[in-house]
């Protein structure tokens, strides 16, 4: 069993890929077989496994959950009442009720089991530039 947490810089709403240090360090671990936790320590990000081949995929799901949960300065969210850490705020933190804030990826052969167009995404949800932490745990 071994554990780790990543820093992961954002700078602004969208997808940010660490499918490679997630691979990397479950390399390093030794470890061929067990099962992989990811849990995002913050309350307005997400994590996502998305396909990571066409960009225009981060861009369209950055687009669609901008649309479908609008800044609270927005006329359809006049009804939000928490609004005082800034418009992006409760939208960020409705997304993130949306969205999963923790993975479970199978580990086989010292690697996560991913297909072929898979990557292991933190979904920042907030305007402004931001250091998450992703908490990793690898059990047998």
């Amino acid at each position: 069993m071994s554990s780790t947490e990543f820093s992961i810089e954002t700078s602004g709403p969208g997808l940010y890929e660490f499918t490679r240090d997630v691979t990397g360090w479950v390399s390093r671990t030794g470890q061929r077989e067990g099962l992989l936790t990811l849990f995002v320590r913050h309350t307005s990000a997400s994590l996502l496994i998305q396909e990571n081949a066409d960009p225009e995929v981060r861009a369209d799901l950055t687009e669609y959950l901008h649309r479908l949960v609008p800044p609270s300065d927005h006329p359809s969210m006049d009804y939000l009442t928490h609004t005082y850490e800034g418009p992006d705020d409760m939208p960020a933190h409705i997304k993130a009720a949306l969205l999963p804030v923790s993975l479970s990826i199978p580990v086989a052969g010292g690697a996560p089991v991913l297909g072929t167009w898979q990557g292991i995404y933190l979904v920042e949800h907030r305007r402004a530039p931001h250091v998450r932490r992703v908490a990793v745990y690898l059990g047998r």
